[in-house]
């Protein structure tokens, strides 16, 4: 999706083309500072702008895009084959395992929906959220089918990739000792110390500060915690309206009439959704999200996204495997307190079990499947065209 849609954003917007041609629409944002570390190293210390240090993020994207720049490749070619292989090898293995644990259409329904996710073009520019999905459900997947040896290797490389694949330790560890498996498997928990504490390692050689990559977070967040007046902010913009919120007042009428307007008309449906027939229902709750997307737009996404998955888990936390769904609901406890509610909906889609719920639930209700599947591709190509555009999105 990026690749087609991208070289027509170059030629046809006003974006600058710095360095490497079209290539620099496909980076922004993070790529920056992976970028600063293939070819500058590390920084930590007062030689920088606003607090922020290149030790904030973890080593193995940009030590194998270094490695690839060896080989004579500009660092965008690096960043972006690594990913893009890397979030191919993390569809495939996560389809041969989804159809493991469950059936064939729930596997392509979770692939489908790993893959269509408006999130997804993080695994498809200059960022580490393919690396992260392919070692991540590999360790789980091989933890799962008792690979000890294979599940110590990728969650190393987890944690090398990005301090939330700390989620696997008490994911295996609870495992283990709930199904009551042999001590390999408590050995292996802590094997995915073995990347952050490499790296932690590093930090202390070079910086003096074994925890660098910790205290660099202050530069983009002064605080930890679940932050539940951004929540609460997020869900003013959805029924009051972006203007008012910030004027903090009602000054615009129109956007909470059209809320309620909505929300009555859904109510209503449902209450007469046997008298006018589930075709219709269906037509009918697809148009009052398209009507409320409209008005609520990037809140609303990122709230239904946010919650909706963290429901879904708990809807189907049976039917997934013990493993896997003790390191969702961890992987949500520590994206759901970094402080702040940017960039939680991009940390989210890098929970695999997410989709594997979003699987079991399409495969249930195909129809519903296609309709989500529609709008997350109309949601990813304007998200693609705004990253092109250099505009913040998760």
């Amino acid at each position: 999706m990026m690749f087609a849609v991208m070289p027509v954003i170059a030629k046809t917007s006003n974006i600058v083309i710095n360095k490497y041609g079209w290539w620099d629409v496909l980076f922004a944002w993070d790529s920056v500072w992976y970028y600063k570390i293939a070819t500058s190293g590390y920084n930590y210390g007062p030689d920088v702008v606003n607090n922020q240090y290149a030790v904030a993020f973890f080593p193995l994207y940009p030590l194998l895009s270094w490695i690839l720049m060896q080989l004579g490749l500009s660092f965008p070619v690096a960043g972006l084959l690594i990913n893009n292989f890397s979030f191919l090898g993390a569809l495939i293995i996560f389809y041969v395992w989804v159809s493991e644990i469950g059936s064939e259409d729930s596997a392509r329904w979770a692939t489908a929906a790993l893959a269509w996710c408006p999130y997804s073009l993080y695994g498809t520019v200059i960022y580490t959220e393919g690396l992260f999905l392919l070692s991540s459900i590999s360790a789980l997947r091989a933890f799962d089918r008792k690979e000890y040896i294979w599940a110590g290797l990728w969650s190393g490389l987890s944690t090398a990739t990005r301090i939330t694949g700390i989620a696997l330790l008490p994911a295996f560890f609870l495992t283990a000792w709930r199904q009551r498996r042999p001590p390999i498997a408590y050995i292996t928990s802590i094997a995915v110390l073995s990347g952050v504490g490499l790296y932690s390692l590093y930090c202390a050689l070079k910086f003096g500060d074994a925890l660098a990559f910790l205290h660099a977070q202050r530069g983009w967040r002064s605080s930890a915690g679940f932050t539940l007046s951004g929540w609460l902010l997020l869900l003013k913009q959805i029924v009051i309206g972006v203007k008012n919120t910030q004027v903090g007042y009602i000054q615009d009428y129109l956007h909470p009439i059209k809320f309620a307007i909505v929300i009555m008309s859904g109510s209503l449906l449902y209450r007469l959704r046997n008298l006018i027939g589930h075709e219709l229902t269906r037509y009918g709750f697809f148009a009052s999200w398209i009507a409320l997307w409209m008005l609520a737009n990037d809140p609303l996404i990122q709230i239904v996204w946010i919650f909706g998955g963290l429901y879904l888990l708990w809807h189907y936390r049976s039917s997934l495997p013990l493993v896997a769904a003790i390191y969702a609901f961890f992987s949500y406890a520590i994206a759901l307190n970094t402080g702040l509610t940017m960039s939680v909906d991009r940390y989210v889609y890098a929970i695999a079990p997410v989709f594997i719920a979003c699987g079991f639930l399409f495969a249930f209700y195909p129809r519903w499947g296609y309709a989500v599947m529609a709008f997350c591709g109309f949601i990813l190509t304007l998200y693609c065209v705004r990253f092109a555009q250099d505009l913040w999105l998760a």
